[in-house]
């Protein structure tokens, strides 16, 4: 069992930046990809980047590339999602997942986190 829990969301200013956590707890995390994904409002949820905890390996959505950046601290168990010159479409929940390398889809979810960007 992995547990995720996200914070750094909030009501932020268009033009803002703004750095995502997630730590993670339960087990160490050496074959796994954590990733963000997000869901606007009336929106399907949808992938943002990923990492693979090992070789720090990221992959971006196209959305995302040129504005955000993500990151792991391994020492602290901790992937990041920094996000530049936030605009009112990256209003959102934000949600950490983690996955073993080989495995199809997501097995755990954070609970989420909120951001909101003012215009």
């Amino acid at each position: 069992q992995v547990q995720l829990v996200e914070s750094g969301g909030g009501l932020v200013q268009a033009g803002d930046s703004l750095r995502l956590s997630c730590a993670a707890s339960g087990r160490t995390l050496g074959n796994w990809i954590m990733a963000w994904f997000r869901q606007a409002p009336g929106k399907e949820r949808e992938f943002v980047a990923d990492i693979r905890w090992g070789s720090s390996t990221t992959n971006y959505a196209t959305s995302a590339k040129g504005r955000a950046t993500i990151s792991r601290d391994i020492a602290k168990n901790t992937v990041y999602l920094q996000m530049n010159n936030l605009n009112a479409e990256d209003t959102a929940i934000y949600y950490c997942a983690a996955k073993i390398w080989y495995q199809p889809g997501y097995d755990y979810w954070g609970q989420g986190t909120q951001v909101t960007v003012s215009s």
